[in-house]
């Protein structure tokens, strides 16, 4: 059986790939960067738009997504985060990330406590969380009127689209598998360096390294078609950007540390963790080529690694062999004591800012006096952080 529009197979792939882009588009800008961080303010049109849109599409309910999201960033790896796959598998989080969706959007404690700030007007209560069910169903009639029985099957890819894609592979793959710009305390990856298929969502660690930038790309080489859309929205008068992931600046002049380089260090902890561990690499795997037959169970790829986590952030299996490994090298021991002192500037709490900045002044000056080449042109790199 036909429908009103006959097309070729081919019209019905762009129409179902148009369709259920401008779901994901919905996802990323509004429910996302929007309602979840507050990273952009949107006009009420694109809004309301966005918000009929996931209604008739996914019947997702904008208060349900941006309290569980805010819930795993807040409980982010560990046994209350809504769907890590550090803790409860990869393939769970990437075949079952519906169910783990569905089953954390009936804890009333995870709505009130993260569903703050949502849409709560008329259309809200009595027809988009109401008859959440509703609209899908709409679609389905919609799209058998238009297409036939043919638009019975692009009906179930869109019902699918969302829940493989934002539910399994961003929440899955996305703290998985991929390349890591930043060293967040998360297991957060970056997929691919081009976010088109998931509208920029495929640069997950960028996001979780800067959870509150409307802008997910920060390489030149990486791209966020989300953050294009949003471009064209605020040219329109139909967006307000409020915040994007500022850029490191530099002033080769300065030679100490003063209150901008630790507020700079502490704004940027992560490219700073990075940029130690990348000026350090090969000082340690030359280290670790000179101990080779005193050390067993270490390798270049765990030496890196531990370069990238806090102490803390370790497996007490792994503490225990770090130490061991220093105790065989005093460069190491230096490398790994230094790098834990370092992040400890922004971990402290208590201290002042000036407390701060004197701590991170006489960091600079042992680290110049080390001898380590690799330790001394970061901490000359560091000091002109501005």
């Amino acid at each position: 059986m036909t429908g009103l529009i006959d097309m070729p197979w081919w019209g019905y792939v762009i129409y179902a790939l148009v369709a259920t882009h401008i779901t994901i588009a919905a996802v990323t800008i509004y429910l996302h960067r929007h309602q979840a961080h507050r990273a952009l303010d949107l006009h009420w049109l694109p809004s309301h738009f966005f918000r009929f849109w996931l209604w008739f599409t996914t019947g997702m309910v904008t208060k349900e997504w941006t309290a569980i999201h805010r819930k795993h960033h807040a409980k982010c790896e560990t046994a209350e985060d809504p769907h890590s796959p550090q803790v409860l598998g990869i393939r769970k989080v990437l075949w079952q990330g519906t169910e783990l969706y569905r089953k954390e959007s009936h804890s009333q404690e995870t709505l009130e406590r993260y569903g703050h700030g949502t849409p709560d007007d008329w259309m809200e209560r009595n027809v988009y969380t109401r008859h959440s069910v509703f609209g899908v169903v709409l679609l389905m009639v919609f799209n058998f009127a238009l297409f036939g029985f043919i638009g019975v099957t692009i009906w179930a890819v869109q019902m699918v689209w969302i829940p493989f894609f934002a539910a399994g592979v961003i929440n899955g793959i996305g703290h998985y598998w991929g390349y890591r710009t930043f060293q967040p305390e998360d297991a957060s990856r970056n997929i691919v360096p081009w976010g088109i298929l998931i509208g920029g969502e495929e640069l997950h660690n960028n996001h979780h390294a800067y959870a509150s930038s409307a802008r997910l790309s920060n390489r030149w080489y990486e791209f966020d078609i989300g953050w294009l859309y949003i471009r064209v929205l605020a040219m329109l008068g139909l967006a307000q950007i409020k915040k994007v992931a500022p850029e490191i600046r530099f002033d080769r002049a300065k030679t100490r540390v003063d209150l901008a380089t630790l507020q700079a260090v502490i704004t940027h902890r992560y490219q700073v963790i990075t940029a130690y561990a990348q000026s350090l690499r090969h000082t340690c795997a030359s280290e670790l080529h000179g101990l080779k037959g005193r050390v067993v169970g270490v390798d270049r790829a765990t030496l890196k690694r531990w370069l990238h986590l806090d102490a803390t952030a370790l497996p007490a299996s792994e503490r225990e062999r770090r130490d061991a490994l220093k105790s065989h090298s005093k460069v190491l021991e230096t490398i790994y004591t230094m790098r834990d002192e370092l992040a400890a500037v922004w971990q402290r709490s208590t201290a002042s800012k000036e407390q701060l900045v004197r701590q991170l002044e006489d960091w600079c000056l042992r680290a110049e006096a080390s001898g380590i080449a690799g330790l001394q042109d970061f901490s000359r790199r560091l000091r002109c952080y501005a």
